[in-house]
């Protein structure tokens, strides 16, 4: 037994989250900025759209149906793939897909309702943030 080497165990390192900033306490995040909070304010305007074109564009049983429905799945959609805490990791090629998928549908909401300036603006709002928030996220 003298031939073995002293070894006293160590304390394990503490666990850090995987989106946290080195330096940050575990449990913390980055604190907002104007890029996340105009994210935010895009997906709302997003999935607001899609229920006013669900309650106003179709008739009355299909109207409830499609209010609730169209963005019951957009939200869906997000939480399962563009979320910061999604439910489904993908590549991040697949996630801005999906999260261009919901810009669009909403984009093109505007534009058949006959307010083509308003799509057009938050098409360009909607991109500009999302590639800004993206570019970083890869950073």
């Amino acid at each position: 037994m003298s031939e073995l080497p002293h070894v006293r165990p160590t304390a394990p390192e503490a666990p850090r989250a995987a989106d946290a900033s080195p330096g940050l306490p575990a449990g913390t995040r980055p604190a907002l900025d104007a890029v996340d909070v105009l994210a935010f304010l895009c997906e709302l305007f997003a999935f607001g759209t899609l229920a006013v074109w669900g309650f106003t564009a179709w008739p009355f049983p299909w109207n409830i149906a499609v209010g609730i429905g169209a963005p019951v799945i957009a939200i869906l959609l997000w939480a399962l793939f563009v979320s910061p805490r999604a439910v489904i990791a993908v590549h991040p090629f697949v996630r801005a897909l999906v999260e261009l998928l919901v810009y669009a549908a909403a984009t093109i909401v505007w534009w058949t309702s006959g307010n083509a300036w308003i799509g057009l603006a938050y098409a360009v709002v909607a991109v500009t943030v999302g590639l800004v928030a993206g570019r970083r996220r890869l950073a």
